[in-house]
């Protein structure tokens, strides 16, 4: 009994110096649609989040929301069309995907506020994000590329609340736009100099050997970046995840943090350990 306690004491006295290093440095996390319908994986993700809030951390949430809306297409017989992974957003998918995205943003708010944090959400009606029509060789539709943000909105939010982002924007005209989420967690990572970007997913990180799991890189270079592609150790949908940390950790991000979310407790065990258990993207 003794020494459990005490093994539980030596784990608090490991995240002290990350707690201290950490205080008041802001935190972009970008949740990922496909491990936001799993309640089980949504509540450990959630509650992590709230931690790092109690432990005097800045957390920024950028959620997505693919699946929800590819189902809700599917039971109104809309056919999803995709190029190079953006979804093709007609006037009435459009609409589909802001009721969709709402709804995700409504439970991730819910959830957050049952730990005693408040959280913030920001819809496109808030008026948060600034967008431009995305530009294509095919034509995307309502499909936008983030340009600006409400700093002081965010800011403001950030002193008393984790805020909670919804990926859609308006256009001068006023016209809304969905965004890829991880475009937008990159986006405001950057602008903010965050001190870390996570990328929350389904898979341990970046493997040495997809099929083997005792594979995992737990440290990537941003020169590494191109030659791990170039040998294909990282390919298809982690390219463009890596390449946009890549371009984050130029404009100023501390770190960026690619985790499986499947994992309980994933985002405090890479954050507060001395090993970490993801793969993380430096300098």
């Amino acid at each position: 009994m003794v020494q459990d306690a005490i093994k539980k004491a030596d784990v608090l006295i490991e995240t002290l110096p990350y707690i201290k290093k950490f205080n008041k440095k802001i935190f972009v996390i970008k949740y990922g649609g496909s491990i936001l319908g799993e309640e089980r994986v949504r509540k450990s993700v959630l509650e992590d989040i709230s931690f790092l809030r109690y432990a005097g951390i800045c957390p920024i949430v950028v959620h997505g929301g693919g699946p929800n809306i590819t189902e809700r297409l599917r039971e109104e017989k809309i056919t999803s069309q995709f190029v190079a992974g953006m979804r093709v957003t007609s006037k009435e998918t459009l609409t589909i995907v802001e009721e969709e995205l709402n709804k995700l943003n409504d439970i991730i708010v819910s959830e957050i506020n049952t730990h005693g944090v408040k959280a913030k959400g920001f819809k496109n009606s808030d008026c948060l994000l600034k967008v431009e029509k995305k530009e294509s060789e095919i034509d995307l539709g309502f499909v936008g590329q983030i340009t600006d943000f409400n700093r002081k909105m965010l800011l403001d939010s950030l002193s008393y609340s984790i805020p909670v982002i919804c990926p859609m924007g308006l256009n001068d005209n006023n016209e809304p736009y969905n965004i890829n989420a991880d475009e937008v967690a990159f986006f405001l990572a950057s602008e903010l100099k965050a001190e870390k970007l996570v990328l929350l997913t389904n898979v341990l990180g970046v493997m040495g050997d997809p099929r083997d799991e005792n594979s995992l890189i737990s440290t990537i270079t941003v020169a590494e970046i191109e030659e791990l592609i170039e040998k294909k150790t990282i390919d298809e949908g982690m390219i463009p995840k890596v390449r946009a940390a890549a371009g984050a950790i130029h404009a100023g991000v501390g770190k960026a943090h690619i985790v499986d979310a499947k994992i309980p407790h994933a985002l405090l065990l890479e954050i507060f350990t001395d090993e970490g258990i993801s793969t993380e993207i430096v300098r």
